[in-house]
């Protein structure tokens, strides 16, 4: 039994983090939404992101980067559900435009090595697929010498 919970998570969590679709900021229109993804019209979300940690243009030391980002009009949530609201879900960070998750938090060190990167948030419901229009940040761009 418990090995059969821990393999649907993973089943929803794998299909979750591919429903992130683009990361170019481009909605990803519904019929073109990965297999197993929630049928019906997305909602739309209030919410509002941003990227406060690292700074746009800034150059920064170490084998991590500490990124926080700032959310408006909605929080983020612990429980992955099916049972979205627009005010509630998870951020999920895009480094080099690889998605990354942000462990229910909106602060998190992640690794890195010199040279330049680009990094980019979004807000997702708590289902972790997309919002309609989907919630991004603005692009950051910072340099790890």
């Amino acid at each position: 039994m418990r090995t059969a919970r821990i393999a649907a998570v993973l089943a929803v969590l794998s299909i979750a983090c591919a429903a992130c679709g683009s990361e170019s900021g481009v909605p990803t229109p519904a019929a073109t939404l990965p297999a197993g993804t929630p049928t019906g019209t997305r909602p739309a979300s209030p919410a509002t992101l941003s990227i406060t940690s690292p700074a746009d243009g800034s150059t920064v030391s170490g084998s991590t980067i500490h990124v926080t980002v700032d959310l408006q009009g909605a929080q983020v949530v612990q429980a992955t559900s099916s049972n979205i609201r627009p005010d509630q879900g998870h951020v999920h960070l895009y480094i080099d435009g690889n998605l990354q998750y942000m462990q229910y938090t909106l602060a998190q060190d992640f690794p890195v090595h010199p040279g330049v990167y680009t990094i980019k948030a979004e807000f997702v419901a708590s289902d972790h697929f997309p919002f309609n229009p989907r919630v991004y940040s603005r692009p950051i761009v910072f340099t790890v010498r």
